[in-house]
């Protein structure tokens, strides 16, 4: 059963949010994978996680860069785990083509913004469709504070 996270993005952006994640993946030992919607989004991410901090670095590259069976983190729009991740996110609305065929991963992270009436309605069918596939189902929303809290 993998573990699957539900992240209610309400204060904060994605911008703000995946790199942190995508680190303390990295220090788990874990190869991550993010899957966009679109190439222009995984364009963006390829700079955010080139960018966001001065002090750190996350290495990375999207699909079609170099050889994707050696990258810690590998952004794509395509199926499959090309580069053996652990954990899988999901960002800009894109979802898994087989929930189904994600049980060989420790963790996937399906995170959305809670501002927007589609990504929202986009989440709740994901999370119908995970809890089907009998994956092992968590919602975390962001407080006032800025940090998440898992809901009952």
């Amino acid at each position: 059963m993998t573990e699957t996270l539900f992240y209610h993005l309400e204060r904060r952006s994605l911008e703000d949010i995946l790199p942190g994640l995508v680190e303390k993946s990295l220090q788990r030992g874990w190869r991550a994978a993010i899957k966009t919607d679109s190439s222009e989004r995984s364009d963006a991410l390829d700079s955010l996680l080139w960018t966001y901090d001065d002090q750190s670095f996350l290495p990375h590259a999207q699909l079609g860069d170099g050889e994707a069976s050696g990258q810690p983190v590998l952004i794509t729009v395509e199926d499959g785990n090309p580069n053996s991740a652990q954990i899988f996110f999901y960002v800009g609305g894109a979802l898994p083509a087989d929930w189904n065929a994600l049980g060989d991963l420790a963790r996937v992270v399906l995170l959305f913004d809670g501002r927007d009436d589609q990504a929202l309605a986009v989440a709740r069918a994901a999370w119908k469709d995970a809890k089907a596939a009998g994956h092992d189902v968590t919602y975390w929303k962001e407080t006032s504070g800025g940090k998440f809290e898992k809901q009952n």
